[in-house]
């Protein structure tokens, strides 16, 4: 058979077969290059690796620098560490760090009513001392102290951004240091007093508080040394010991004895507050400077207490409620002229020499001390006008020549004032009468005898003829001795 005449088999690719004849695409004309000349390429592929050059350079550069400053930077940390670390002592001699003693004045029965000098208290440690007192002290002053390495970048930046934003310069105000650095600007970073090179502990001790940026560096590698030295509760003990703590308290043991008459292992959370709020300004918030200020204080510090976790808001509001008080010592202040007193006339190696801490038991009786006060308070509150200038002292001796009371001024309540009792040196005026009249009676005479006050001339050896006179410049004829000492007549007590 032949194919002729059939159709032809369908195969796969014409099984469909499009429906009209596609017509021969027409030959795509290619797409218009942009022509770029040579010396236009040529400058651009230039550019390209120039500024990729100079990155990957300047990248190099930087890096090597970084890395080497880094290991530059570590190894002077390292040796400026062990510098310090070959120096340091065991912690337990670093506790007293006081060129000087302190006195402490008792009265005639025993009790203590005065201090001077710089009183150290004892030793009290991070494990004896109160938990409210050690958590307000963390609370306040360095809340990662148990986590950090003895210095904090968090805290230092935070408080160069306030010095910044409260207008001063970034290393001004607050300082952001650590429990750690602030122990090592206690210990003046390994500087014990010298007294050839200061003039005294006060200069000794504001050099060492300065805050300059080299000050700074040096402080945290010291305080470096002291992580690795100490343990964080001996850090703690140390700085326990040698905060000042205002009204020449140095410690916190002495500071509870000075104003609650209580070990600090025995403080309670309003009293711990009080204490841990007076680190910012010693001397401002003492409560024997302005009670009501330090009790203010100490509420602030109840309240980081509370927001940390130390406290209960119960145990908050009660300490609020419950406000910390002095002693009865310490709220009486009693005996301040007396006192200073006795420092200057006892021998210098017992009192401004001493490198001790001595006790005097004195001869000054508290409750005459205190009466002898409310009488001159009474004196110028009834009968002495505000605006009057006038002073005045009292002085209470007992028969056998023993001092039992002293007031040398207007002011009681006062420690290294002006004493009228015993540097004024003027005449006794008319306090010298009643002791006339006093041997006049011992002579015979009786209140009610007489006088007679008119004028009169005494020649005095050496000075001539004197004429006394009243104050009132008047007379008053023939009066008694009572009406005479009554009206402080001079010239019946002359005659």
């Amino acid at each position: 058979m032949t194919n002729k005449g059939k159709k032809p088999r369908l195969v796969a690719e014409n099984r469909y077969p499009k429906t009209g004849v596609a017509k021969k695409s027409a030959k795509r004309k290619p797409a218009t290059k942009r022509r770029t000349t040579p010396t236009a390429k040529k400058r651009g592929n230039l550019l390209t690796r120039f500024i990729s050059g100079l990155i990957r350079f300047v990248f190099m550069v930087l890096w090597r620098i970084s890395w080497r400053g880094a290991l530059a930077i570590a190894i002077m940390l390292a040796i400026g560490i062990g510098y310090y670390m070959q120096d340091l002592k065991p912690y337990e001699e670093l506790l007293d760090g006081r060129a000087k003693g302190s006195v402490t004045l008792l009265d005639r029965s025993g009790a203590v009513f005065a201090w001077r000098g710089e009183q150290f208290g004892g030793i009290i440690t991070a494990n004896t001392v109160s938990p409210h007192l050690k958590n307000a002290i963390i609370a306040t002053e360095d809340r990662r102290f148990y986590q950090h390495f003895g210095i904090s970048p968090r805290g230092l930046a935070s408080a160069i951004r306030i010095n910044l934003r409260e207008g001063r310069g970034p290393l001004s105000g607050h300082g952001g240091s650590t429990l750690t650095q602030q122990t090592a600007k206690l210990l003046c970073m390994g500087t014990e007093f010298d007294p050839k090179k200061w003039k005294n502990e006060r200069a000794y001790e504001r050099e060492c508080q300065e805050g300059s940026l080299w000050r700074k560096v040096k402080e945290a590698t010291f305080a470096l040394a002291l992580e690795l030295k100490y343990t964080k509760d001996e850090i703690l003990t140390i700085y326990l010991a040698r905060a000042y703590l205002g009204a020449g308290a140095r410690g916190f043991e002495a500071a509870s004895h000075r104003y609650f008459g209580k070990s600090a292992a025995e403080v309670t959370v309003s009293e711990a507050a009080m204490l841990a709020g007076l680190l910012v300004a010693p001397s401002r918030y003492a409560p024997t400077n302005n009670l009501k200020r330090a009790q203010e204080r100490a509420n602030l510090i109840i309240g980081l207490m509370e927001a940390q976790g130390y406290i209960s808001s119960t145990s908050a509001q009660l300490a609020r409620i419950n406000p910390a008080q002095l002693s009865d010592a310490a709220a009486a202040q009693a005996g301040g002229y007396f006192a200073d007193w006795v420092m200057q006339e006892a021998p210098d190696f017992l009192t401004r020499t001493t490198t001790e801490d001595v006790i005097i038991q004195t001869t000054l009786d508290q409750t005459m001390q205190a009466k002898a006060e409310e009488a001159l308070k009474w004196v110028f509150d009834e009968k002495v006008s505000p605006e009057s200038k006038a002073q005045a002292a009292i002085v209470v001796m007992s028969a056998d020549g023993a001092v039992r009371a002293m007031v040398g001024g207007r002011q009681t309540k006062v420690a290294g004032a002006f004493n009228r009792a015993t540097q004024a040196l003027r005449q006794t005026g008319s306090a010298f009468k009643p002791f006339v009249y006093a041997t006049a009676l011992d002579l015979g005479y009786s209140p009610m005898d007489t006088v007679v006050d008119e004028p009169i001339t005494l020649k005095i050896p050496g000075s001539g003829p004197w004429n006394p006179k009243n104050y009132t410049e008047e007379f008053y004829g023939t009066v008694t001795l009572n009406e005479a000492l009554r009206q402080s007549l001079n010239i019946p007590a002359v005659r």
